[in-house]
């Protein structure tokens, strides 16, 4: 079932693909406005009439801000964002280079708090709404060779609690989604081909109580939900969506 979103105007990074692309999409189904902010030009140009689309980098301020303002003003104000927007990197910290490290950073922290702040003054414009920002599993348990990944995604849900703090009073609800590994291109791009490959999408399974890899649409789902009315008693809260890896 689809959650209702009737005259909300949302708008998702990283929305051309994966699980930002499920959540617009569940977003666009249950009646709301939405738009797609993507440095992917060519998915962009994919994704189904519908969707206000805009080519953005997270990292990029200057970027940012226009492509926010333009969504706003395309759909008439924002009433919730989802970052969905994300690197990910495996590394020894023996092999680790400051580059490396910082774009890490830059996308998946420093990121969303960039597109938040930008989206801020529409939210509170529209006397409230819905922040969810997409964190990972490695925010809430260790991986080996993923410190720069792991460090990302738990400052992220550190952030999004403070936040949601800080911006109760303007009736701004924040939220986090932590998902385990989900069928995606950023996902498929750290798996060898061939047999190699099967040999380490077996291990990942064993990682799971439910033993499989999650589509990107049930990690939308949980994203939905906290965007959604039926959430409006939840905020500052890290949601595992993740086939029961953090207890397994």
């Amino acid at each position: 079932m689809t959650a209702d979103f009737t005259g909300r105007r949302m708008l998702v990074t990283g929305g051309a693909k994966g699980i930002g692309k499920a959540a617009a999409s569940r977003f666009l189904a249950g009646g709301a406005q939405v738009a797609c902010l993507d440095m992917d030009e060519a998915a962009l140009a994919e994704l189904e009439p519908g969707f206000v689309a805009l080519n953005a980098d997270v990292t990029d301020t200057a970027s940012v801000e226009t492509a926010i303002a333009e969504a706003a003003a395309r759909m008439g104000g924002l009433d919730g964002i989802v970052n969905s927007a994300g690197v990910d990197l495996q590394s020894s910290l023996e092999d680790m280079t400051d580059a490396a490290w910082e774009r890490l950073i830059a996308v998946n922290l420093t990121g969303p708090m960039k597109v938040c702040r930008a989206a801020l003054p529409f939210l509170k414009a529209a006397g409230g709404g819905t922040i969810v920002n997409v964190s990972s599993g490695a925010g809430l348990q260790p991986l080996k060779f993923r410190s720069a990944y792991s460090a990302s995604k738990a400052g992220l849900q550190m952030f999004s609690k403070s936040l949601a703090m800080e911006l109760a009073e303007a009736g701004i609800r924040v939220n986090v989604v932590c998902p385990g590994a989900v069928e995606t291109p950023l996902f498929r791009s750290s798996i060898a081909e061939g047999e190699t490959g099967e040999a380490q999408l077996d291990a990942v399974r064993a990682r799971y109580a439910l033993a499989r890899i999650a589509d990107p649409d049930e990690i939308a789902a949980g994203i939905a939900f906290l965007s959604s009315a039926e959430a409006s008693y939840v905020t500052g809260v890290a949601l595992a969506v993740d086939g029961g890896r953090t207890f397994h």
